[in-house]
């Protein structure tokens, strides 16, 4: 009799984030939610990650809300899982001891039952207090060892190998960490499969009898079905694999590839194939209207080379997409084995895959290592914990010298638990001087998402899904339409020279063809030009203002980084041409000064 092997469909989290970039509406996809549980599949994975982010800075939606709905679909009786990143819950900045037990006491709250808790560092520093957290509030903790294929120049490296992963585990048993299960998570697809053969084959005589062994992998690099057989023949548990069109290409292996794929062996999927192929018909209908990123439908067989997970692949590629800089990206995927070798060979998933992508799009953008990206400096310098071997000494240098901080071996914790800017009083005060109710949903909401979160609790959110239009209409001159913009719609009509945008009137003037507009300062002086492209995150100064040379006109924000904009000229402003919110081009001015 074939043995059952189990599995966790990615779909409603890892899915939508590898495919989506996780900008998708809960509410598109519910109704896939409860045909997956209809049809048997009760372990879901549904919230953490990037999904909760993208709930404040693209979807207009509430994680919580989204959370509570989930729960309500799928019933009481499924197993919904959440991912966390050990010190950094679900968001890119670590957090102290307090935010850290909110996160799962709130996830708790709010229908989860397991949360994945894994470290891009493998760092068991920034594991054991989210262990702690989880285990205290009552949830199902799986601890998690993330995994990576080296570039295959640096297979030298003494580290991404079966001993140095088998340690890992050993470390944890020794460090007395209390576990239900134990995840292997190769977010790059990267692993060699008999690499993972051996983690596997090794954890099964390292961990208790009792813990369930559980493997993650992406078929970004084309490995995904095999590297699953290998898991399986290993002895492994579980698997996660996604259901279509969420499944494939940067996301994780498909439930019928997988069912597919062991028919005939000693293994099988415990599944009806004729109910998840209504599932999938489910979720394809759900999700029709949404914009597939065709990167996301492919396998790339140059991510050994410069290792990119699938989930943030899709989101990085959206950014670039929202600021015009998609032709760059084979620039920048081709700096990244420079990132990861010289930034001390920290797994590439969330946030050091963020750090290393950021790392390469600066040396594009500015040349090699002339801009160091925040997180990836303080990475190597230490801000984020142990790296698997020490970064290298010139960049150390350099990341020291630009972002003005020495290297440190103080534990993250120690040093949030320390700092007064963070944690739950100091966001009780940025919620009072907001005038934003003080709950703890609120606290987490912008502990985890800072100002976009403050944003979105004063109803300020940004609409940032991409929907296509099935149904295009060519309109010119009067008349009444319906515009979709980035997934909102906008009743528009057109009068005359006068324009109304949901009843509020604009003054207009309509021209046939397109020619670019140009912004003409009013007053004579220096201009301060945009050195990327950008959107204006938070202004600095105003009109009228004197700035001396070296100090901040504004912030803007590209690739999930905030760039400073600084003035090389001192002077007194006088024009500014951008607000906060516009969407800048490299070249443009956004002020006059002199």
């Amino acid at each position: 009799m074939a043995k059952k092997i189990g599995f966790m469909c990615t779909a409603f989290r890892d899915g939508l984030q590898s495919v989506y970039g996780a900008r998708v509406k809960s509410e598109d996809y519910l109704p896939a939610v409860k045909a997956a549980v209809d049809a048997g599949i009760t372990y879901l994975e549904t919230a953490g990650g990037a999904l909760f982010q993208s709930s404040y800075f693209y979807c207009r939606e509430d994680s919580f809300d989204v959370m509570d709905a989930v729960r309500e679909t799928a019933g009481s009786e499924a197993n919904l899982q959440s991912l966390s990143r050990g010190v950094n819950v679900v968001g890119l900045e670590s957090q102290p001891t307090d935010i850290i037990n909110l996160h799962a006491k709130l996830f708790k709250k709010h229908g989860i039952t397991t949360i994945r808790n894994f470290d891009a560092l493998n760092d068991l520093n920034n594991l054991i207090p989210s262990a702690k957290a989880i285990v205290d509030a009552g949830l199902k903790h799986q601890i998690s060892v993330t995994l990576m294929g080296l570039p295959p120049h640096c297979r030298s490296a003494k580290v991404h190998d079966a001993a140095f992963y088998l340690k890992i585990v050993q470390d944890i048993m020794d460090a007395g960490i209390h576990f239900d299960s134990i995840a292997f998570k190769d977010a790059t697809g990267t692993t060699a499969p008999s690499t993972v053969y051996d983690i596997i084959y090794g954890t099964k005589r390292i961990i208790p009898s009792s813990a369930t062994i559980h493997f993650h992998t992406h078929e970004t690099a084309g490995l995904g079905v095999i590297a699953n057989k290998a898991a399986i023949r290993a002895g492994t548990d579980f698997i996660d694999l996604s259901l279509a069109p969420v499944s494939g290409g940067t996301s994780n292996t498909d439930v019928l590839v997988m069912w597919n794929a062991l028919h005939g062996t000693e293994y099988k999927l415990d599944i009806d194939p004729e109910k998840v192929r209504k599932v999938e018909e489910t979720l394809k209908e759900c999700l029709s209207e949404y914009f597939l990123p065709p990167e996301a439908l492919s396998v790339e067989p140059l991510i050994p080379w410069s290792p990119m997970p699938g989930g943030a692949l899709t989101a990085n590629t959206q950014m670039l997409r929202d600021n015009n800089l998609l032709h760059k990206f084979n620039d920048i995927i081709s700096y990244m084995t420079e990132a990861v070798e010289k930034g001390g060979y920290g797994t590439s998933v969330t946030p050091v895959s963020q750090f290393y992508f950021q790392q390469a799009f600066n040396n594009v953008m500015f040349g090699p290592w002339e801009k160091i990206a925040d997180g990836y400096g303080k990475m190597v310098l230490g801000y984020f914990g142990k790296t698997p071997v020490a970064p290298d000494a010139e960049i150390v240098r350099i990341a020291s010298e630009k972002l003005g901080l020495q290297p440190t071996t103080q534990s993250v914790i120690e040093r949030n638990d320390a700092d007064e800017t963070k944690g739950i009083e100091a966001t009780k005060k940025i919620l009072a001087d907001e005038k934003l109710p003080i709950t703890e949903e609120n606290i987490f909401i912008v502990s985890a998402c800072k100002e976009k979160g403050v944003a979105f609790l004063h109803g300020r959110g940004e609409l940032g899904i991409r929907k296509g239009t099935t149904k295009a209409q060519v309109a010119s001159g009067n008349g009444e339409y319906m515009v979709t913009l980035n997934g909102r719609k906008y009743a528009v009509r057109i009068s005359g020279d006068k324009t109304f945008v949901d009843d509020r009137e604009y003054q207009t003037e309509i021209t046939s063809g397109i020619e670019k507009a140009e912004v003409v300062p009013s007053a004579e002086g220096i201009p301060v030009k945009s050195p990327m492209p950008g959107k204006i995150f938070k202004m600095n100064a105003k009109k009228g203002d004197v700035l001396s040379s070296g100090d901040c006109l504004l912030v803007l924000e590209a690739m999930k980084m905030e760039n400073n904009i600084l003035v090389e000229t001192g002077g007194t402003i006088h024009e500014i041409l951008v607000k906060a919110g516009d969407m800048v081009q490299e070249g443009d001015t956004l002020a006059i000064i002199g």
